[in-house]
């Protein structure tokens, strides 16, 4: 207030009212609801108006108490009934002369929104594009359909879902959003792109659970944001390539070779540090060199019987599998893969 003193800021009241849409939702019984900001003109019961891809004429207004008013100048927030469509928070919304031309132009806003909407579902791939997923292993994408009970929420819900980051080689796409029940529409075109269906504080309609059940269409409920960020995040991490580091276990020197007919060239150990465990892998070096890698340990003994594992300062008998070409000296450095968990 002392702002608008000290500017002078005046908005006329004697036009066509014009101003923002605060917030939107779907009621059961009274259908499209949109709280608006009158921000110059004055809205009046029985105008026609646009909001968003929503037009129709006014049949009754709200105050921020629930008491019905008659008209609503700048400045005065009103809770609008009659809309034929819940109109998106932030939208514009206008007075015209008559329903013709509302309808009109909800229907080119509504095609603007649509023809966008489907720009961002198509997905355009260049042969560089192509190439480039071709060297760095091809990426996957999260496809999410979001319902909720307000616009608002939905907004709020997408914005924060788009600063996910987990990296380039999984995306998240929301490939369509609105405000009410989940429909037997919404499950047909989760089942057609693959996608998860997120409701924030909605239900399905009708069929629409039943269908989903048939198409194999996941559905999540949430009612706090916050929950809904978290499992969508760890879907993501979920979906990522596991990363793996080498880890050695230990190393054995080849101190003597035995013949077998059966086994080929069995080697003659002493571990001299870590532990040599039974199917890791193993690698040969031969001064200092690696001759061979990525060998398995198919055989491992101590003394005459079978060990799981042979730990620092033991001897062992060991075979490296489809591999002869040892000699005494030669190291035998034992490893595994495992598996990085991801921050």
């Amino acid at each position: 207030l002392l702002q608008a003193e000290v500017l002078e800021l005046k908005a006329p009241a004697d036009t066509p009212a014009k101003g923002l849409v605060i917030e939107a939702k779907l009621d059961k019984g009274r259908g499209p609801l949109a709280t608006v900001l009158v921000q110059r003109g004055t809205l009046r019961v029985g105008d026609s108006i646009v909001a968003g891809a929503g037009y129709g004429r006014v049949r009754a207004m709200l105050d921020e108490h629930g008491d019905n008013i008659t008209e609503a100048d700048p400045s005065r927030p009103a809770m609008v009934l009659g809309l034929t469509a819940v109109p998106g928070a932030g939208q514009t919304f206008i007075v015209v002369d008559d329903d013709r031309m509302a309808r009109q132009i909800a229907e080119k806003r509504e095609s603007r929104e649509r023809a966008a909407m489907q720009a961002k579902r198509r997905v355009r791939r260049t042969l560089e594009d192509f190439m480039a997923s071709m060297e760095k292993g091809a990426s996957q994408e999260l496809n999410l359909i979001l319902k909720g009970d307000v616009s608002g929420s939905v907004e709020a819900l997408e914005d924060s879902l788009s600063k996910i980051d987990v990296g380039e080689e999984v995306t998240l796409r929301v490939i369509d959003r609105g405000v009410g029940a989940i429909t037997e529409t919404n499950v047909d075109l989760a089942a057609a792109s693959d996608a998860i269906i997120i409701g924030f504080n909605v239900r399905p309609q009708g069929k629409a659970t039943e269908m989903a059940d048939k198409e194999g269409v996941e559905i999540r409920y949430y009612s706090v944001i916050y929950q809904a960020i978290e499992e969508i995040e760890a879907a993501l991490k979920g979906m990522l390539k596991p990363v793996y580091e080498e880890a050695v276990l230990g190393q054995a020197e080849i101190r003597n070779i035995f013949r077998s007919s059966k086994l080929g060239n069995i080697a003659g150990c002493m571990v001299t540090s870590g532990l040599l465990r039974r199917n890791a892998k193993a690698r040969l070096l031969r001064d200092g060199k690696v001759v061979a890698d990525n060998l398995d340990l198919a055989s491992l003994k101590r003394e005459k019987d079978d060990a799981s594992e042979v730990r620092e300062g033991f001897e062992c008998g060991l075979v490296l599998k489809n591999y002869q070409n040892i000699e005494i000296g030669d190291i035998v450095e034992s490893f595994e893969m495992r598996e990085i968990p991801r921050a």
